[in-house]
């Protein structure tokens, strides 16, 4: 007589997942692919030295000074000195530089004689990283040349250097980003699209293994393995994976606060707790949404589409706030969303388990929000009818 019951049915998962190929690579090797990969691309934490240009029509000792003021700051790297406007415009078309910083003709002349010249500078916001860098670094140049300039105009009317900058700078402004005080890109992004990847992962994984048991006709089988209680069926085939997943999440939290020493303000048992809970969350999500559409086309179509747009709803890099209200209801029907909500209290800002309750619960609603669903599944998984 063959073996029945939940071990029984978490061994032969366990065979089925050992032996193709196709879950080696997507439980194993994309995860530490994506997670290694991640971390690497943004190790410097802020973009460093993107191309730029300096047109210098005035050729003066004020825009030579300018000029080097630019090539002292730390994210400019002026690799190239065009002779005139379209000459830049041409070399940001062809991806050389991201932006050029432009100083018009008799620039000095016109500063001297009282004018007002005009500064002009480009960024190529297709990319927008680079892009925003420059456009920040650009318009402080030309402000602090702004400023140097009413500086000296103010000296040479007779003013004292001191009552000269209290008109140029009347209020003195101290920043002091705090969780996050060195600026550092990937401090931010990389714990929310690594989740983000994860759960991607997790939910494809999840809605393929059972319903490939439909498409290979084994789910009768299976079925008779767990005595026909659906719950049972799915308990026995999830548990492997959910402890396989609780080992990549457990490594990604090592690898990002101890390998990468990414801060770490509060408590580790409640960071731990949530990636175990996230694993649990997003099966939970995934099976929901397989119970709903129980089609293996169908359900994988929807489990990527909804876990991508993740990337974009979860609020990683504009806030819900922001969002319109239809839209910005939506990242709150998403795991990634209470993962990096917990991450910022716990990590970052190092917030007491008071403030991140309310998610900790959003997620055990998502494990067992299924339960009132997978009825659905039983029929499918008896009598196995794959349309492709």
């Amino acid at each position: 007589m063959k073996p029945t019951g939940v071990i029984a049915i978490a061994r032969r998962t366990i065979l089925q997942l050992g032996r193709r190929p196709l879950y080696w690579f997507a439980m194993f090797l994309t995860p530490l692919f994506c997670i290694v990969f991640m971390t690497s691309e943004m190790r410097e934490g802020l973009p460093v030295q993107a191309p730029a240009a300096i047109v210098d029509l005035d050729r003066s000792s004020m825009s030579r000074q300018i000029t080097r003021t630019l090539g002292a700051m730390q994210m400019v790297d002026l690799t190239t000195n065009a002779g005139n406007f379209r000459e830049a415009c041409d070399a940001m078309k062809r991806g050389e530089i991201y932006g050029f910083f432009m100083i018009p003709r008799n620039f000095e002349k016109d500063v001297l004689a009282g004018s007002s010249p005009t500064i002009s500078f480009y960024t190529n916001m297709t990319y927008y990283v680079p892009g925003t860098m420059l456009f920040k670094n650009f318009k402080t140049v030309a402000v602090y040349t702004k400023a140097g300039i009413v500086l000296n105009l103010l000296q040479s009317a007779g003013m004292s250097q001191e009552e000269a900058m209290a008109m140029v700078n009347p209020v003195n402004i101290t920043a002091r980003p705090i969780g996050n005080p060195e600026l550092n890109y990937g401090i931010y992004l990389n714990n929310g699209f690594v989740p983000g990847i994860l759960q991607v992962l997790i939910m494809l994984v999840t809605c393929y293994t059972i319903f490939e048991e439909v498409k290979r006709n084994t789910s009768p089988e299976w079925m008779r393995m767990a005595g026909g209680n659906v719950y049972k069926a799915i308990f026995g085939k999830m548990l492997p994976q959910t402890f396989w997943w609780w080992i990549m999440a457990l490594f990604m939290e090592m690898w990002l606060f101890k390998y990468c020493h990414y801060p770490m303000h509060g408590s580790w048992f409640w960071l731990t707790l949530s990636e175990l809970l996230y694993v649990l969350a997003c099966q939970g999500f995934a099976l929901l949404l397989c119970s709903a559409v129980p089609n293996l086309r169908f359900s994988l179509s929807i489990c990527a589409l909804t876990s991508i747009l993740s990337f974009s709803l979860a609020a990683y890099s504009f806030p819900v706030q922001s969002m319109y209200p239809a839209v910005g209801i939506l990242s709150y029907l998403l795991p990634a969303r209470y993962n990096v909500l917990i991450y910022f209290n716990e990590a970052l800002n190092g917030l007491d388990i008071y403030y991140s309750r309310i998610w900790f619960c959003a997620y055990i609603l998502f494990a067992i929000a299924p339960l009132a669903l997978l009825w659905r599944l039983r029929p499918r998984l008896l009598k196995p009818s794959y349309m492709p």
